[in-house]
């Protein structure tokens, strides 16, 4: 069974997504565009994916999800099985970085909500920050936790893999790399060895991705789409 995704979309967590990015409008836009299973990735946290999760409920599939900045300044998108993993992965990373305040008018709000998209909290620390874990720290944590994790953006010029490191490490046995829309057709066959992701990286509404992107599946829910992303392509 084909399913279309979007597995990379910020919140207005995100101090680079919209305040408009809440979790009805994210979910209902997703559904709008006829995807079946999106992930919500903010910036090292994960606070308002029970809210999409409970405004998505018998809709659309939710995915946990964050997209983690490594020690490295590398962007990870990282995937879990249900929120509770996610929240101990924020644990995780809060204890392993150093504080950093916000600054509100160079980067921008980070609203917590709930699933009538009141904002209940603000995130007083800024969360567009490299965390204190190195990429193996990150990875073997997630995978611990029953996630997936992949590096993000490859293609691009900073925070991915390729530009910060210069290649990807064969020993951290990636299954999947994301590469974006602009450069997925340039780069497919060089990284043919691995599931490719493409999704939106949304921090405004309508950049979350059309009904465009598949992955193939034999059943729809959580654990068939990690098992995917986790399995070498054949």
């Amino acid at each position: 069974m084909k399913i279309y995704y979007d597995l990379h979309i910020h919140s207005a967590l995100s101090p680079c997504g919209d305040n408009d990015m809440t979790p009805n409008n994210i979910v209902n836009m997703s559904i709008l565009k006829g995807l079946d299973a999106i992930a919500i990735t903010d910036h090292n946290a994960c606070g308002n994916v029970r809210a999409a999760m409970k405004v998505a409920e018998n809709k659309i599939i939710v995915i946990p999800g964050m997209e983690i900045e490594t020690a490295e300044e590398v962007h990870m998108v990282s995937l879990f099985p249900d929120i509770e993993s996610a929240e101990e992965m924020e644990r995780i990373i809060r204890k392993n970085s150093i504080p950093v305040e916000n600054k509100i008018e160079i980067f921008g709000n980070q609203y917590y909500m709930d699933e009538n998209d009141e904002i209940i909290g603000e995130e007083p620390n800024l969360l567009v920050t490299a965390t204190g874990l190195d990429i193996y720290s990150v990875v073997n944590n997630v995978k611990d936790l029953g996630g997936v994790v992949y590096p993000a953006h490859i293609d691009r010029s900073s925070y991915s893999v390729l530009s910060n490191l210069g290649f990807i490490p064969p020993d951290l046995n990636f299954s999947t790399v994301e590469i974006t829309a602009k450069k997925r057709g340039e780069m497919e066959s060089e990284y043919s060895d691995y599931n490719i992701i493409t999704s939106s990286d949304a921090h405004y509404l309508w950049d979350i991705s059309e009904k465009t992107y598949d992955l193939d599946i034999s059943d729809k829910n959580v654990d068939e789409i990690l098992s995917k992303l986790s399995s070498k392509k054949i």
